[in-house]
């Protein structure tokens, strides 16, 4: 009824944290630990670590910086077996900030990297394991990464890179079943030696069912959120997702009080979720900024505009 290998990843303070900054203040992300400790889930990813030196802290809050004494003072206290996560992006944080494990309260570091920077996120994979890390390597926009470059950059992580799991990640909502099928199986026939992970956004509201795709071809780490919160359209539901796993170290029933008690509120200041002008990014395999800028202009429901807008014109 269930696959004791699958890990369950929550990244909804980081992921959620793109839509305001990363200002979630400490009762919520302490009540969001609490929550998905007391339901069983393997990771919390909290946010990013980013070099203030090239973000301000004056415009983002302290989840895009991810301090230990941050992270430290809102999990104190709470009896857990969920492991903290960070993330980082290549080129953009500084090295020499991330201490030895020993001396830090996060269990794990995954780099977002392109495709073609893939040699970057390997060497930086590299140097987190050899400081006592868990690491993986999420390759970000993998709908507009090339066939034979794809090939090429597994090639290299089989033979050189250190983390154990190896992620996908729709990051335009573009994704359907069948290239869901086909990355999988691509990934899990080059990385022989490594986990297959899935993080899946709701632009075309395929979060969940890509995300069950990823399963059924044995894939074992899955990226999901609260209420499914996320930049744009959001991402997986971790409720639903737990739902679906049948696991019996899971208990749903603290996520089902986490959002009454807090994101059905928050959904009432900040918006994700299903919303046409994401569904048009993910069926054009457009990155979603230009959906949230509509959605902060004076023509947030002008759809047809919007998609009119990609087509080309008459003169071309």
């Amino acid at each position: 009824m269930f696959r004791p290998q699958i890990k369950v990843l929550d990244c909804t303070i980081r992921d959620g944290g793109l839509i305001n900054n990363h200002n979630f203040d400490d009762r919520l992300v302490k009540e969001v630990y609490k929550a998905l400790s007391a339901a069983g889930v393997d990771y919390m990813e909290i946010g990013y670590k980013n070099s203030r030196s090239l973000f301000s802290p004056e415009k983002y809050g302290k989840w895009k910086f991810c301090d230990d004494e941050d992270i430290r003072r809102v999990i104190e206290g709470v009896k857990s077996h969920t492991k903290i996560s960070v993330m980082v992006d290549v080129g953009r944080v500084d090295m020499k900030d991330i201490k030895p494990k020993k001396d830090s309260p996060v269990d794990m570091i995954r780099v977002a990297s392109y495709v073609k920077d893939i040699d970057k996120a390997i060497a930086m994979v590299n140097e987190f394991a050899g400081k006592g890390y868990e690491t993986t390597i999420n390759i970000m926009a993998i709908s507009r990464a090339l066939d034979n470059e794809l090939t090429e950059a597994l090639a290299q992580v089989e033979k050189e890179c250190a983390a154990p799991v190896i992620y996908i990640v729709d990051s335009f909502g573009s994704l359907y079943q069948e290239t869901t099928e086909f990355l999988v199986k691509k990934f899990k026939n080059i990385l022989k030696s490594k986990e297959i992970g899935m993080h899946a956004h709701n632009n075309q509201q395929l979060g969940f069912s890509n995300t069950i795709e990823a399963i059924i071809h044995d894939a074992n780490y899955m990226d999901a959120t609260v209420y499914g919160i996320g930049r744009g359209a959001g991402n997986c539901p971790l409720e639903l997702l737990l739902g679906f796993l049948k696991n019996p170290k899971f208990d749903i029933r603290p996520l089902l009080d986490l959002i009454s008690n807090e994101f059905i509120p928050l959904r009432e200041k900040i918006e994700w979720g299903y919303i046409i002008p994401y569904a048009i990014t993910g069926m054009l395999d457009e990155h979603p900024n230009s959906a949230i800028s509509l959605r902060n202009s004076d023509k947030k429901e002008n759809y047809r505009e919007f998609y009119e807008s990609f087509m080309p014109s008459e003169t071309e």
